[in-house]
């Protein structure tokens, strides 16, 4: 008996369920919009801890709310990643991974290991 590669048995398996009418869901990515974008984008992050935050980016800003709090953070070029920042907190990341992180000395972290979950407006 002849053994098939793996691979053959899963597009196999694929293939029975979509002619079983059963459907594989499959997301898109939520990506941040460009700092110079116009059009406001509001994105729903969850974080370590079950914490949310809730950010709204538009034209070189970000409205970043946490816990019963909001700031009005501007956009900082960064080499890699993003970074909006205030006298305050900081907002940044890379891809879909965020911290928001008090600004200062310690540089405490509020929510970490963010990642977007939804579209908000």
């Amino acid at each position: 008996m002849r053994h098939l590669p793996t691979a053959l048995l899963l597009v196999a398996s694929l293939g029975a369920c979509a002619q079983q009418g059963t459907k594989v869901a499959k997301s898109a990515p939520i990506s941040r919009p460009s700092p110079d974008d116009l059009v406001p984008r509001g994105i729903a992050y969850a974080c370590e801890n079950n914490k949310e935050v809730q950010v709204v980016y538009a034209k070189n800003r970000a409205t970043v709310t946490f816990e019963n709090r909001t700031w009005r953070t501007e956009y900082q070029p960064t080499g890699d990643g993003f970074r909006y920042a205030d006298s305050s907190v900081q907002w940044m990341g890379r891809d879909d991974l965020a911290a928001l992180r008090e600004n200062g000395g310690t540089g405490r972290p509020l929510a970490w290991n963010c990642r977007p979950t939804r579209l908000t407006s």
